[in-house]
Protein backbone atom coordinates (compact mmCIF):
# COMPACT_ATOMS: atom_id res chain seq x y z
CA UNK A 1 0.00 0.00 0.00
CA UNK A 2 1.40 3.40 -1.01
CA UNK A 3 2.22 5.70 1.89
CA UNK A 4 0.80 8.70 -0.01
CA UNK A 5 -2.60 6.99 -0.32
CA UNK A 6 -2.69 6.13 3.38
CA UNK A 7 -1.87 9.72 4.31
CA UNK A 8 -4.78 10.91 2.16
CA UNK A 9 -7.10 8.43 3.84
CA UNK A 10 -5.92 9.51 7.30
CA UNK A 11 -6.40 13.17 6.48
CA UNK A 12 -9.93 12.40 5.27
CA UNK A 13 -10.58 10.30 8.39
CA UNK A 14 -9.38 13.14 10.65
CA UNK A 15 -11.69 15.65 8.94
CA UNK A 16 -14.73 13.33 9.09
CA UNK A 17 -14.01 12.57 12.75
CA UNK A 18 -13.86 16.26 13.65
CA UNK A 19 -16.93 17.31 11.63
CA UNK A 20 -19.00 14.12 12.17
CA UNK A 21 -20.34 14.83 8.70
CA UNK A 22 -19.27 13.43 5.31
CA UNK A 23 -20.68 16.39 3.36
CA UNK A 24 -18.92 18.96 5.54
CA UNK A 25 -15.68 16.97 5.28
CA UNK A 26 -15.91 16.95 1.48
CA UNK A 27 -16.33 20.74 1.47
CA UNK A 28 -13.31 21.26 3.73
CA UNK A 29 -11.15 18.86 1.70
CA UNK A 30 -12.39 20.12 -1.71
CA UNK A 31 -13.27 16.62 -2.87
CA UNK A 32 -16.60 14.98 -3.63
CA UNK A 33 -18.65 13.23 -0.95
CA UNK A 34 -18.42 9.86 -2.78
CA UNK A 35 -14.62 10.24 -2.72
CA UNK A 36 -14.74 10.84 1.05
CA UNK A 37 -16.91 7.76 1.52
CA UNK A 38 -14.64 5.67 -0.70
CA UNK A 39 -11.47 6.71 1.15
CA UNK A 40 -13.03 5.96 4.54
CA UNK A 41 -14.16 2.56 3.25
CA UNK A 42 -10.65 1.82 1.95
CA UNK A 43 -9.15 2.77 5.30
CA UNK A 44 -11.66 0.59 7.16
CA UNK A 45 -10.82 -2.34 4.86
CA UNK A 46 -7.09 -1.79 5.36
CA UNK A 47 -7.50 -1.72 9.17
CA UNK A 48 -10.14 -4.45 9.23
CA UNK A 49 -12.47 -2.46 11.49
CA UNK A 50 -15.41 -0.07 11.33
CA UNK A 51 -14.63 3.57 12.11
CA UNK A 52 -17.97 5.31 11.58
CA UNK A 53 -21.58 4.27 11.99
CA UNK A 54 -23.74 5.61 9.19
CA UNK A 55 -27.38 5.69 10.25
CA UNK A 56 -28.96 7.64 7.40
CA UNK A 57 -28.63 11.03 9.08
CA UNK A 58 -26.16 13.68 8.06
CA UNK A 59 -24.15 13.28 11.25
CA UNK A 60 -22.21 10.04 11.68
CA UNK A 61 -21.28 8.31 14.91
CA UNK A 62 -17.72 7.28 15.76
CA UNK A 63 -16.68 3.89 17.05
CA UNK A 64 -14.22 3.26 19.91
CA UNK A 65 -11.69 2.18 17.27
CA UNK A 66 -12.06 5.59 15.62
CA UNK A 67 -11.35 7.30 18.95
CA UNK A 68 -8.10 5.36 19.29
CA UNK A 69 -7.08 6.02 15.70
CA UNK A 70 -7.89 9.75 15.92
CA UNK A 71 -5.64 10.25 18.95
CA UNK A 72 -2.72 8.64 17.08
CA UNK A 73 -3.50 10.38 13.78
CA UNK A 74 -3.43 13.84 15.40
CA UNK A 75 0.07 13.13 16.74
CA UNK A 76 1.14 11.64 13.41
CA UNK A 77 -0.08 14.68 11.46
CA UNK A 78 1.56 17.01 13.98
CA UNK A 79 4.86 15.14 13.64
CA UNK A 80 4.58 15.30 9.86
CA UNK A 81 3.81 19.05 9.97
CA UNK A 82 6.77 19.61 12.27
CA UNK A 83 9.02 17.61 9.96
CA UNK A 84 7.73 19.45 6.91
CA UNK A 85 8.18 22.84 8.58
CA UNK A 86 11.69 21.86 9.72
CA UNK A 87 12.65 21.01 6.15
CA UNK A 88 11.06 24.17 4.81
CA UNK A 89 12.62 26.28 7.55
CA UNK A 90 16.05 24.92 6.80
CA UNK A 91 15.47 25.72 3.14
CA UNK A 92 13.75 29.07 3.43
CA UNK A 93 14.59 30.22 7.01
CA UNK A 94 10.91 30.90 7.63
CA UNK A 95 9.11 29.76 10.79
CA UNK A 96 5.34 29.80 10.96
CA UNK A 97 3.40 30.66 14.10
CA UNK A 98 -0.41 30.53 14.18
CA UNK A 99 -1.96 32.61 16.97
CA UNK A 100 -5.46 31.89 18.23
CA UNK A 101 -6.99 34.64 20.36
CA UNK A 102 -10.30 35.02 22.13
CA UNK A 103 -12.34 38.11 21.28
CA UNK A 104 -11.37 40.65 23.95
CA UNK A 105 -7.67 39.86 23.71
CA UNK A 106 -7.80 39.87 19.91
CA UNK A 107 -9.52 43.25 19.73
CA UNK A 108 -7.81 45.21 22.49
CA UNK A 109 -4.41 43.68 23.22
CA UNK A 110 -3.27 41.59 20.27
CA UNK A 111 -2.78 44.49 17.81
CA UNK A 112 -0.07 46.13 19.93
CA UNK A 113 1.48 42.75 20.78
CA UNK A 114 1.51 41.60 17.15
CA UNK A 115 3.37 44.73 16.07
CA UNK A 116 6.05 44.07 18.69
CA UNK A 117 6.28 40.38 17.74
CA UNK A 118 6.61 41.26 14.07
CA UNK A 119 9.42 43.71 14.83
CA UNK A 120 11.19 41.41 17.29
CA UNK A 121 10.94 38.19 15.23
CA UNK A 122 11.17 39.07 11.52
CA UNK A 123 12.04 35.45 10.67
CA UNK A 124 8.64 34.22 11.93
CA UNK A 125 5.59 34.30 9.70
CA UNK A 126 2.64 35.04 11.98
CA UNK A 127 -1.02 34.42 11.25
CA UNK A 128 -3.99 35.18 13.51
CA UNK A 129 -7.32 33.47 14.10
CA UNK A 130 -10.07 34.85 16.37
CA UNK A 131 -12.38 32.46 18.26
CA UNK A 132 -13.79 31.96 21.73
CA UNK A 133 -11.73 30.56 24.61
CA UNK A 134 -12.87 26.94 24.27
CA UNK A 135 -12.25 26.96 20.53
CA UNK A 136 -8.72 28.28 21.12
CA UNK A 137 -8.04 25.42 23.55
CA UNK A 138 -9.38 22.85 21.10
CA UNK A 139 -7.29 24.32 18.28
CA UNK A 140 -4.16 24.06 20.45
CA UNK A 141 -5.02 20.42 21.25
CA UNK A 142 -5.46 19.67 17.53
CA UNK A 143 -2.16 21.38 16.68
CA UNK A 144 -3.83 23.86 14.31
CA UNK A 145 -2.77 26.79 16.52
CA UNK A 146 0.68 27.27 18.08
CA UNK A 147 -0.01 29.96 20.68
CA UNK A 148 -3.39 30.72 22.23
CA UNK A 149 -4.70 33.65 24.24
CA UNK A 150 -7.82 33.03 26.32
CA UNK A 151 -9.83 34.77 29.05
CA UNK A 152 -11.22 31.62 30.65
CA UNK A 153 -9.05 29.45 32.97
CA UNK A 154 -9.43 26.31 30.86
CA UNK A 155 -7.05 23.42 31.42
CA UNK A 156 -6.13 20.10 29.85
CA UNK A 157 -3.46 17.50 30.58
CA UNK A 158 -1.60 18.21 27.33
CA UNK A 159 -1.75 22.02 27.64
CA UNK A 160 0.63 24.47 29.34
CA UNK A 161 -1.09 27.61 30.67
CA UNK A 162 0.69 30.80 31.70
CA UNK A 163 -1.04 33.72 33.43
CA UNK A 164 -0.52 37.10 31.74
CA UNK A 165 -2.26 40.34 32.84
CA UNK A 166 -5.66 40.82 34.48
CA UNK A 167 -8.82 42.27 32.97
CA UNK A 168 -11.54 44.18 34.82
CA UNK A 169 -15.16 43.60 33.75
CA UNK A 170 -17.72 46.42 33.82
CA UNK A 171 -21.47 46.66 33.45
CA UNK A 172 -22.00 48.64 30.25
CA UNK A 173 -25.27 50.13 29.03
CA UNK A 174 -28.57 50.62 30.86
CA UNK A 175 -29.75 47.39 32.48
CA UNK A 176 -33.11 49.00 33.27
CA UNK A 177 -33.85 49.13 29.55
CA UNK A 178 -32.17 45.96 28.34
CA UNK A 179 -32.09 43.66 26.52
CA UNK A 180 -29.09 41.79 27.88
CA UNK A 181 -26.48 41.06 25.21
CA UNK A 182 -24.69 37.85 26.17
CA UNK A 183 -21.94 35.75 24.62
CA UNK A 184 -22.21 32.02 23.93
CA UNK A 185 -21.60 29.70 26.88
CA UNK A 186 -18.12 28.67 25.69
CA UNK A 187 -16.81 32.25 25.76
CA UNK A 188 -14.62 33.64 28.54
CA UNK A 189 -17.11 36.25 29.76
CA UNK A 190 -20.20 34.00 29.85
CA UNK A 191 -19.42 32.60 33.33
CA UNK A 192 -19.27 36.11 34.82
CA UNK A 193 -22.41 37.24 33.00
CA UNK A 194 -24.34 34.19 34.20
CA UNK A 195 -23.14 34.79 37.76
CA UNK A 196 -24.11 38.47 37.67
CA UNK A 197 -27.59 37.66 36.37
CA UNK A 198 -28.13 35.05 39.08
CA UNK A 199 -26.77 37.25 41.88
CA UNK A 200 -29.00 40.15 40.84
CA UNK A 201 -32.05 38.01 40.00
CA UNK A 202 -32.16 39.41 36.47
CA UNK A 203 -34.81 38.00 34.14
CA UNK A 204 -34.66 40.53 31.31
CA UNK A 205 -34.94 39.58 27.64
CA UNK A 206 -31.61 38.33 26.31
CA UNK A 207 -29.95 38.20 22.92
CA UNK A 208 -26.99 35.88 22.31
CA UNK A 209 -24.33 37.55 20.18
CA UNK A 210 -21.28 35.45 19.32
CA UNK A 211 -19.01 38.39 18.65
CA UNK A 212 -17.63 40.85 21.18
CA UNK A 213 -17.14 43.66 18.67
CA UNK A 214 -20.82 43.49 17.66
CA UNK A 215 -21.89 43.73 21.31
CA UNK A 216 -19.68 46.78 21.84
CA UNK A 217 -21.05 48.47 18.72
CA UNK A 218 -24.64 47.84 19.87
CA UNK A 219 -23.79 49.33 23.27
CA UNK A 220 -22.26 52.38 21.61
CA UNK A 221 -25.53 52.88 19.75
CA UNK A 222 -27.41 52.86 23.06
CA UNK A 223 -28.91 49.41 22.60
CA UNK A 224 -28.84 46.83 25.38
CA UNK A 225 -26.52 46.17 28.28
CA UNK A 226 -23.75 43.66 28.85
CA UNK A 227 -20.68 42.73 30.87
CA UNK A 228 -17.61 43.69 28.87
CA UNK A 229 -13.95 44.34 29.45
CA UNK A 230 -13.15 47.79 30.77
CA UNK A 231 -10.77 48.03 27.81
CA UNK A 232 -13.79 47.83 25.49
CA UNK A 233 -16.01 50.29 27.37
CA UNK A 234 -14.53 53.56 26.11
CA UNK A 235 -17.31 55.95 25.10
CA UNK A 236 -20.00 53.76 26.70
CA UNK A 237 -21.81 54.49 29.97
CA UNK A 238 -20.63 51.84 32.41
CA UNK A 239 -20.01 51.06 36.05
CA UNK A 240 -17.00 49.22 37.44
CA UNK A 241 -17.77 45.96 39.23
CA UNK A 242 -15.97 44.63 42.31
CA UNK A 243 -12.76 42.62 42.20
CA UNK A 244 -14.64 39.32 41.95
CA UNK A 245 -15.34 40.40 38.36
CA UNK A 246 -11.66 40.71 37.57
CA UNK A 247 -10.32 37.90 35.42
CA UNK A 248 -6.97 36.96 33.87
CA UNK A 249 -5.72 36.58 30.35
CA UNK A 250 -3.78 33.37 29.74
CA UNK A 251 -1.24 32.17 27.19
CA UNK A 252 -1.64 28.49 26.33
CA UNK A 253 0.30 26.08 24.14
CA UNK A 254 0.65 22.34 23.57
CA UNK A 255 3.15 20.57 25.82
CA UNK A 256 4.47 18.39 22.98
CA UNK A 257 5.22 21.29 20.63
CA UNK A 258 8.70 22.74 20.72
CA UNK A 259 10.48 25.31 18.61
CA UNK A 260 13.37 27.41 19.85
CA UNK A 261 11.99 30.50 18.12
CA UNK A 262 8.46 29.96 19.48
CA UNK A 263 9.95 29.51 22.96
CA UNK A 264 11.60 32.90 22.56
CA UNK A 265 8.20 34.33 21.55
CA UNK A 266 6.65 32.92 24.73
CA UNK A 267 9.37 34.50 26.87
CA UNK A 268 8.93 37.83 25.06
CA UNK A 269 5.14 37.76 25.53
CA UNK A 270 5.47 37.03 29.25
CA UNK A 271 7.85 39.99 29.66
CA UNK A 272 5.55 42.22 27.57
CA UNK A 273 2.56 41.35 29.75
CA UNK A 274 4.35 42.69 32.86
CA UNK A 275 4.81 46.16 31.39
Amino acid sequence: MEVVAIFKWLETFKTVYETKNFSKASELLFISQPTVSAQIKQLENELGTQLFIRNGRKEVLVTPQADILYERVVDLMADWDSLYQAVQTNQQQVIRCVIGASHTFANYLLPQLLIKLYQKFPQIQFSVQMMNSLEVLQAIEHHTVDLGFIEKPLAATNITRLTLMDDQLVLAGDQQKGPWLIRENTSGVYYYTKRFLEENDVAKPMIEVQNNAVIVELLKQGFGCSLVSERAAGGIDHQRLDDSYKRNFYLIRHKSSFSEEIEKCVEFICEWSKQ
